[in-house]
């Protein structure tokens, strides 16, 4: 071989062993960045899971499931750490007094579903099952009122928590579905009338959560279209309708509807 020739061989061959040392190089810090990963889900019943059973008997009354969205997440991205501190029945109150322990300044995820309790969602939903269209309508627009006047304040309260202690972290807030299909399969049961203020609520207040998400720099993330086609009297609901023989998980998410719904609109977030 000649002199030109050889050392046109030894400078290939130190280019391969740089660039496969970059690839390694690369390979390793994807690696490290994975491991170092953490993520943490707070938020009441629709983060913990109520509704798609199995629960965990050592989350006692906030009923956490595997089969819950975050849980599904975490499962399928293996971050280092994953703290699971959604509660069934929170409030933005509980989530600052109980469960902002695993956030520090390392978290690099967090989602939450928070406000729909602050707002009254289970008295409206009792009080429309119940009573009249009109006290229905009323109970709805009394949810709207404090979504306007009270509701705003108790979300930063949350979100300048979250972002105080996990100031790297990239929080996605979620929203809540759309509970029926109107003019659906359902024959019995509440008005249409009823159904479409209720409809009309939901989206009253996912509109002030995605306001406030945005003005703190947090994303957004709406089910509301993932929803479309399974809502009650859809046929192919992913929504409990009232549920008399476990009550608590009325109005609440399937199994499918966390997996189907809630898990990719959270993943595509993320």
């Amino acid at each position: 071989m000649s002199m030109r020739l050889s050392r046109v061989a030894a400078l290939a061959s130190s280019l391969l062993l740089a660039a496969g040392a970059a690839l390694f190089g690369a390979g390793q810090a994807a690696a490290a960045a994975q491991a170092d990963f953490g993520y943490v889900a707070l938020g009441d019943s629709y983060s913990s899971g109520v509704g798609a059973g199995n629960y965990d008997s050592g989350s006692g009354a906030c009923k956490r499931t595997t089969r819950a969205y975050p849980a599904l997440w975490a499962a399928a991205h293996s971050p280092q750490t994953f703290s699971f501190a959604a509660c069934s029945g929170a409030r933005t109150g509980d989530v600052l007094a109980n469960q902002l322990g695993p956030l520090n300044s390392g978290t690099d995820l967090v989602s939450i579903t928070i406000g729909g309790n602050d707002a009254g969602f289970s008295d409206v939903m009792t009080t429309c099952v119940l009573q009249s269209e009109s006290t229905c309508v009323n109970r709805v627009n009394q949810a709207k009122a404090y979504v306007d006047s009270t509701l705003p304040g108790q979300l930063d309260q949350v979100y300048n928590a979250i972002d105080s202690r996990s100031p790297n972290a990239h929080v996605v807030v979620i929203g809540y579905p759309r509970f029926y299909k109107l003019n659906g399969t359902c024959v019995t049961g509440l008005t249409e009338g009823e159904r479409s203020a209720i409809n009309g609520a939901a989206d009253y207040l996912n509109a002030a959560i995605a306001k406030r998400a945005a003005d703190h720099g947090f994303t957004f993330a709406s089910v509301a279209g993932a929803f479309t086609g399974h809502e009650i009297c859809s046929g192919s609901a992913w929504l409990h309708s009232v549920n008399w023989t476990n009550i608590g998980e009325s109005y609440h998410p399937t199994a499918a509807g966390h997996s189907g719904g809630y898990l990719p609109v959270f993943t595509n977030a993320a």
